[in-house]
């Protein structure tokens, strides 16, 4: 009966043993730095920063567009220098309208 016990005993041991360490792994998993809530964070990184490298890649092709408008032909150089500069050309008149003439127009009659 004695060897039974002792059998038992070291059972029991090793069993509490097995459990303890398995506490310490789950703990581990879950909680440290390395676990599940850093795997979560860093896949809600990855996630935005793919949401981030789509728009630049739009806008990298909308900006190669561009670049290859302004080297094929003058009519885009053309385009950008009014849009951007103001500029107009020799033979051009150029007429502003401001929103205040066009109200006190409107209130004399």
């Amino acid at each position: 009966m004695k060897r039974e016990t002792g059998h038992a005993i070291r059972f029991r041991l090793i069993v509490g043993a097995l459990l303890c360490l398995l506490l310490v792994l789950q703990v581990r998993l879950w909680i440290s730095s390395g676990g599940f809530s850093e795997v979560s964070r860093l896949r809600n990184q990855v996630e935005l920063q793919t949401h981030e490298n789509e728009q630049l890649a739009e806008r990298n092709k909308r900006l190669s567009a561009e670049v290859v408008d302004l080297q094929q032909g003058f009519g885009a150089v053309e385009e950008r220098a009014r849009n951007d500069l103001g500029l107009i050309g020799e033979d051009e008149t150029f007429y502003v309208f401001s929103e205040e003439e066009k109200a006190d127009q409107s209130a004399r009659k």
